[in-house]
C-alpha cells in the first residue's frame, strides 16, 4: 500500500514539474516573440556608385558686363535730357545736351583762324614759286627768296596750329551732345535740367549693359580642386545654372569662362565667372542667388536612394549597419540628385550597408531585424527534408 502511495506521489510530482516546464517554455517563447516583435523590421541595401556629372553650388551675384558712368566732359548748363529713366538705349544714342552756344562760337572762331592761316600759307606758297624762278635767273637777291621761304614756313606752322585748335573746338562742341557709349539700360538721372555741370559734377547717370550678363561666384577651393581632377584641366568652359533668391531657376544656361589666379586667403575660395544670355532682361545688376556648376566629364560617386535618408536640425542622414549589424547614424553631404538617388560627396562610401525602409522605428545602436536585402550575392539554399536525405543516401549507396 505504501509503495502505491509513493508511485502516485511520484506521478503527481512529475505532472506538476512537467506542467511547470511547459509553462516556463511557453513564457520564454512568448518573451522571445515579443522581443522579436519589438525589434524593427528593416530592409537593407549596399551603397553603389554611379557615373554622373558632378555639380557644385555657390552663392552668386549678377554683374553687368559693362557698367558705364556717364560724365560731363565740359562745363555748362544742362539744357535737356533725351531719355526716360530705365530706358534701354543703344550705343551712340543721344542722352543729354549741354548748352552748345559757347562751344559753337569757339568752333566758329577756330575755323576762321584756320581759314586765314590757310589763305596766308597759300599766298606765300605761290610767291615762293615765283621767287624760286627769279632767283635762279639772278633777277632777285637770294636774301629776298629766303625771306619768302621763311614766311611760307611760318604760315605752314600756323595752319597746323589752327587746324589743331579747330579740331579741339569741334571736339568740345561734340561733348555738348552726351551720347551713350554702350548698349544698355539707363539708371536714374543724377543731375536734372537747368543745373550747371562740369567734369567734377559726378555721373549724370549710369548705364548697365544687359545682354549678356556676368554672374560671379566664390567656389570653395576643395570643390575647385575636384573640378580640376575630374576634368583634368582648370581651363575648361563648364555649364552653369543660376537660381534666383526666390528659388526659381533661370531658363538659360551660362558658361563658366573665367577663374581667378589665386585663392582668397581669408575665405578659402576662388572667384569664378560665368556669362549668361539675357534677352528678356530678367538678370539685373546686383541681384543675388546661387549657381550650380557642372563638371565637363563624369565621375564615379556613391549614390543612395532618397527614400533611405532622413533629416533633422543637423542635416540629412542615413543608418549604416556596423560589423555587429547594429545601425548607426551617418550624416551625408549631397551634391545633387539623379533618378531618385542622392549623389553623395561625404558620409558614406561604396560598399556600406544602409537601411532603406523601416527607418522611423530604428534606434541607433539597437538591434534591427533584416527582412530583405536589396542585393543578394547568391540565391538562398533550399531546405532538404529528412525523408529526402535518407532517399538520397540510399540512392548514392546503390
Amino acid at each position: 500500500m505504501r509503495y502505491k502511495i509513493i508511485i502516485l506521489l511520484a506521478i503527481v510530482l512529475s505532472l506538476i514539474l512537467g506542467r511547470m516546464f511547459v509553462s516556463n517554455l511557453n513564457k520564454t517563447k512568448t518573451a522571445k516573440q515579443r522581443a522579436l516583435a519589438k525589434t524593427p523590421a528593416v530592409t537593407v541595401a549596399t551603397v553603389g556608385t554611379e557615373n554622373v556629372q558632378r555639380q557644385f553650388t555657390a552663392t552668386a551675384r549678377v554683374m553687368a558686363k559693362y557698367r558705364v558712368e556717364v560724365l560731363a566732359r565740359i562745363s555748362g548748363y544742362l539744357n535737356r535730357s533725351y531719355f526716360k529713366e530705365g530706358d534701354f538705349v543703344k550705343a551712340g544714342q543721344l542722352l543729354f545736351e549741354i548748352e552748345p552756344q559757347e562751344y559753337q562760337y569757339a568752333a566758329n572762331k577756330a575755323k576762321a583762324d584756320l581759314n586765314n592761316a590757310e589763305s596766308q600759307y597759300s599766298y606765300y606758297e605761290k610767291q615762293l614759286k615765283r621767287y624760286q624762278e627769279l632767283v635762279q635767273q639772278d633777277y632777285i637777291a637770294r636774301s629776298d627768296y629766303d625771306n619768302i621761304l621763311s614766311q611760307r614756313d611760318a604760315f605752314k606752322a600756323q595752319v597746323e596750329s589752327a587746324r589743331s585748335a579747330y579740331r579741339d573746338a569741334e571736339r568740345n562742341l561734340g561733348y555738348t551732345r552726351v551720347k551713350s557709349p554702350v548698349d544698355g539700360r539707363v539708371g536714374m538721372i543724377s543731375v536734372t535740367e537747368g543745373n550747371y555741370v562740369s567734369m567734377n559734377s559726378g555721373p549724370l547717370t549710369t548705364i548697365n549693359s544687359s545682354d549678356p550678363m556676368y554672374i560671379t561666384f566664390p567656389l570653395e577651393s576643395q570643390d575647385f580642386a575636384e573640378l580640376v581632377r575630374i576634368d583634368k584641366s582648370a581651363n575648361i568652359n563648364r555649364d552653369v545654372e543660376f537660381i534666383f533668391s526666390s528659388g526659381q531657376k533661370y531658363k538659360f544656361k551660362g558658361v563658366q569662362d573665367f577663374h581667378d589666379n589665386q585663392i582668397d586667403e581669408t575665405t578659402g575660395t576662388i572667384t569664378m565667372r560665368a556669362t549668361f544670355p539675357n534677352p528678356d532682361g530678367a538678370l539685373i545688376q546686383g541681384d543675388f542667388g546661387r549657381v550650380i556648376i557642372y563638371s565637363k566629364s563624369k565621375d564615379d560617386v556613391p549614390v543612395v536612394p532618397q527614400t533611405a535618408t532622413m533629416e533633422n536640425q543637423e542635416g540629412r542622414f542615413v543608418y549604416i549597419l556596423d560589423k555587429d549589424e547594429l545601425p548607426r547614424m551617418s550624416y551625408i553631404k549631397t551634391m545633387g540628385e539623379e533618378n531618385g538617388m542622392w549623389i553623395v560627396s561625404s558620409g558614406v562610401k561604396a560598399g556600406d550597408r544602409i537601411v532603406t525602409s523601416g527607418l522611423q522605428k530604428v534606434v541607433p545602436g539597437s538591434p534591427v531585424r533584416i527582412v530583405q536585402t536589396a542585393v543578394q550575392d547568391k540565391a538562398p539554399e533550399k531546405k532538404i527534408g529528412l525523408f529526402t536525405k535518407i532517399k538520397n543516401k540510399i540512392t548514392n549507396k546503390k
